[in-house]
């Protein structure tokens, strides 16, 4: 039917298939949101941050409106150049407690890639409650984002 939006899958289920992708990824709370980590052998405290839910809008984060009822935002980094391919070059720093400024992209819309309201300036990207078909178009993305996460992590860690 026309207008009919399908339903978001489950913040749960995200979190399960992101996990399922790297046996030396960890699920922790980080700044009030669930976040997946790069740390094998718990080796660091963390880790590398590699994705993140979140469900409620925060003292400097509401411009995504996650407040509303069944929106949550999935967030991760893409490599600088996949997001300017996608987007343009990276928008500036905002200050403390802002955001960044791009004005083509609507940071409520649902289950839509866009620019991270906040750290896009990273290179970070959200979808606002997406789709069963929207993330697994996200696979490929996902999967080149962890590589880039693994190469920091070899890059930071010493080598025994």
């Amino acid at each position: 039917m026309a207008g009919r939006r399908t339903r978001a899958i489950e913040p749960e289920e995200v979190l399960s298939d992101l996990l399922g992708f790297d046996t030396k990824l960890r699920l922790e709370r980080y700044w009030g949101e669930r976040s997946i980590f790069y740390n094998p052998g718990g080796a660091a405290p963390l880790g590398i941050i590699w994705a993140s839910i979140k469900d409620h809008d925060g003292e400097n984060d509401s411009s995504s409106r996650l407040s509303r009822d069944g929106v949550y935002r999935f967030a991760f980094q893409l490599g600088r150049d996949e997001y300017e391919r996608r987007f343009g070059a990276r928008p500036g720093r905002p200050p403390r407690g802002g955001v960044v400024d791009i004005p083509a992209y609507d940071p409520t819309r649902l289950n839509e890639l866009m620019p991270h309201p906040v750290y896009a300036w990273m290179g970070w990207v959200q979808v606002l409650a997406p789709t069963p078909g929207r993330f697994q178009s996200l696979e490929p993305l996902l999967s080149e984002s962890l590589d880039t996460v693994r190469r920091k992590w070899a890059r930071r860690r010493p080598r025994g």
